[in-house]
């Protein structure tokens, strides 16, 4: 698989990978189990530890209290892993370390572990940038914080901590806060078919993928293997990228995100034409100002899971204010997008309808290639017409987002594989 790219050296960007053989869209390049990686915290009784599927019900750590697994089977073939990270949340309880110092912790035994090795990487863990010499002095300093917490989260397992490292890993891996520092920045956020946040994972020969707001490539997840797939067709000697970001935003806050997170200043086709942003900002700008203003607010009621207030925020601005603002403006999607999460959850199913179908023209025209966020949007719509019986256009949807998820996800991918399954349910309901 590894033969249809390579590794080279993209100008002005550093390390990168390139085709060496023309790719079509839709073509599986590379498939990938982390190095390392963890379930987030906040999601930790959510979600399975060895496999990371979301379960109702899960199996809990009877030692460190934290981790927890579908069933016996998957907490015995995670306790290799988990041993060592079990003695160490144990003696450390009540506090649960961070996401980043976790990953780290979990990294530094599977290098301390002969049976690991992983030769076969494209990119060493040697070779990752840490970025300390372009940092702010306040995030060197946070990230020293974590090193520090490294430290005593491992003290007892790991007691010579210094002289294990140095026997251990690389040179430039040796000091917890270089570690800590080249972790951070080359880290990918693992996310569930319906691309939410549920860990982290670390994949070195993937790091070498440089960014761009309008990629070629998209990676998604099955568990914790990450999926590499063309989609776009690529000429022999392009450069592969993939989005480091959410690119559903203005260039100002794309590149400042970039810089702040990865330290680089994007110069894509996209950032430079800006082509998004005047549609982005359309409308009465005194209207969609208070949309924006109001957003941290609205945000935090959603991560609180309080629907009922959240619903009533965005109905609010979107019944009092929202005739003055096109449904393209960035603000006004995101409200639009919040109303729809939260009349699901409170089960207003034909209202939850009409906002879904509200934001497809405008996923539609914001990701002009197939992207899994406008496959996953068409996917939530079509289910919603399906509940409600509205079969013909919910097969319509479904259709649509297969067409996007075949080729971001794969046939085989289990995503597909159900939405096929509902396909055939309305096909079956309308023989009726």
């Amino acid at each position: 698989m590894a033969s249809m790219f390579e590794r080279f050296v993209s100008p002005g960007k550093g390390n990168g990978l390139r085709a060496t053989t023309a790719i079509k869209s839709g073509k599986l390049l590379f498939s990938s189990e982390p190095l390392a990686s963890c379930v987030s915290t906040k999601v930790a009784k959510d979600v399975c530890h060895r496999c990371f599927a979301r379960r109702e019900t899960l199996l809990r750590c009877s030692q460190c209290k934290m981790a927890r697994y579908c069933n016996i089977t998957c907490q015995k073939q995670a306790w290799a892993d988990h041993k060592k990270e079990c003695k160490c949340l144990r003696i450390i309880l009540p506090r649960i370390p961070t996401d980043s110092v976790r990953l780290v912790a979990r990294l530094i035994f599977a290098l301390l572990n002969p049976e690991n090795s992983r030769s076969e990487e494209l990119y060493s863990l040697d070779e990752h940038e840490s970025h300390l010499i372009c940092m702010s002095e306040q995030k060197k300093q946070g990230l020293s914080q974590l090193a520090s917490m490294l430290e005593l989260y491992l003290k007892e397992e790991v007691p010579e901590l210094a002289l294990e490292m140095t026997s251990a890993l690389p040179e430039s891996c040796r000091q917890p806060l270089d570690l800590i520092a080249k972790v951070t920045c080359n880290c990918f956020t693992i996310s569930d078919e319906e691309l939410q946040a549920i860990g982290v994972g670390l994949y070195p020969s993937l790091s070498l993928l440089n960014h761009d707001c309008r990629p070629n490539c998209v990676m998604v997840f099955e568990g914790t293997k990450l999926h590499l797939r063309a989609v776009r067709d690529i000429k022999p000697a392009e450069e592969l990228t993939i989005s480091y970001i959410e690119t559903l935003s203005l260039t100002e806050q794309r590149q400042k995100q970039l810089e702040d997170q990865y330290h680089f200043t994007c110069r894509c086709q996209k950032c430079d034409s800006q082509d998004t942003d005047t549609l982005m900002q359309s409308g009465e700008q005194a209207t969609w100002y208070k949309f924006m203003e109001a957003l941290p607010k609205l945000e935090g009621l959603k991560a609180a899971s309080d629907w009922q207030t959240l619903l009533e925020g965005c109905k609010r601005l979107l019944s009092i204010e929202g005739s003055d603002v096109p449904d393209e403006n960035l603000y006004k999607l995101r409200l639009t997008d919040m109303a729809l999460d939260s009349t699901i959850h409170l089960g207003h199913w034909e209202e939850a309808t009409r906002h879904g179908e509200r934001t497809l023209p405008v996923y539609k025209h914001y990701y002009p290639d197939p992207h899994p966020v406008h496959g996953i949007q068409l996917m939530r719509v079509a289910k919603l017409q399906h509940y409600l019986e509205r079969i013909k256009d919910a097969l319509d949807t479904f259709k649509q987002a297969f067409e996007i998820l075949k080729i971001t996800h794969g046939i085989d991918h289990p995503l597909v594989a159900g939405l096929l399954v509902k396909m055939e349910e309305c096909r079956f309901e309308i023989d009726q």
